[in-house]
């Protein structure tokens, strides 16, 4: 008989930009979550799954919970927001420079109408102190009936330790739902894409990482030389910013291509050969057929 463990579904959500997806890898050990100082990173619910001898948390990072406008942002929020009706708990992720709580009715709604045990977290405590966390304790402690509320550091690990002993209770014991060698259900294909978008991101400024969509193409192993070749299109909406992706002689893409195989060689532990193209898609953000392509719809 298959030993019980503490497991459960959890999660993980909060505002655009606090931390969800550097918590999610640091909590698997590795990057499956792409991560990016620029707000709403995250498109896609990614599920990511922490083994313990005793337990498996398998986590969900969603997008940032946001005022939508866009046909994409609509989509990225209601991602979020049905995520919770499928959960048996959820950690609600804010950091130490997020407004009080009156700021973010739209969270109070979601978390009362979904009846499951939710901790806060605070996050980055190692950019800010002991008397600035206090207040952001008290009116948060005020603003909903947190299981607990515990402030970390996603970047260094501080706290992540009373989080897994304030998490693991609320979770219900049962056989592990997943092998435990697996963490994340994200295919390498996935995962290599959003790694290209990490370094759009990262690279480019302005209006261009949110006006750019990676599909991989084709991800074709050599048996014989273990060369894996990714042939991976970047869309952009516009001419103008097809020419930014591309930079002049094509140094920026050739700049994303280096860094991204860079961490897809770290991540698969395979030879790889990344080719990139850029393609006009003009108004993809509000193209519906071709958000469910990208699992959006």
């Amino acid at each position: 008989m298959e030993k019980h463990v503490k497991t459960g579904v959890v999660a993980l959500i909060g505002p655009p930009n606090v931390g969800k997806s550097t918590l999610l890898n640091h909590l698997l050990g590795q990057k499956i979550s792409i991560v990016s100082p620029k707000p709403q990173t995250t498109r896609n619910r990614i599920l990511g799954i922490v083994n313990g001898e005793d337990h498996q948390v398998v986590l969900l990072d969603t997008p940032g919970i946001h005022r939508a406008r866009s046909s994409l942002n609509l989509e990225m929020v209601k991602i979020a927001l049905d995520t919770l009706s499928e959960v048996d708990a959820i950690i609600f992720m804010i950091d130490t420079t997020f407004p009080l709580p009156e700021k973010i009715a739209v969270m109070s709604e979601a978390l009362e109408k979904a009846k499951k045990p939710v901790l806060l977290l605070v996050n980055k405590i190692d950019l800010s102190s002991r008397e600035k966390l206090l207040p952001i304790l008290n009116a948060y402690g005020a603003f909903f009936p947190f299981r607990a509320m515990i402030p970390l550091s996603a970047k260094t690990g501080d706290g992540v330790d009373i989080l897994m002993k304030e998490l693991l209770p609320l979770l219900p014991e049962g056989p592990r739902m997943y092998p435990e060698d697996i963490p994340t259900d994200a295919t390498e294909r996935f995962i290599a894409s959003e790694i290209i978008r990490e370094k759009i991101f990262l690279l480019t400024t302005q209006e261009i990482p949110y006006s750019t969509a990676v599909v991989v193409d084709s991800f074709k192993e050599d048996e014989t030389s273990g060369l894996i070749t990714i042939h991976a299109t970047i869309h952009v909406e516009k001419k103008s910013q097809k020419g930014i992706i591309i930079g002049r002689q094509g140094a920026m893409l050739k700049k994303i291509g280096q860094a991204a195989r860079k961490d897809i060689v770290e991540l698969l532990g395979a030879k790889i050969m990344l080719n990139l193209w850029v393609k006009i898609r003009k108004d993809w953000t509000k193209d519906g057929r071709f958000l469910k392509e990208l699992g959006l719809g």
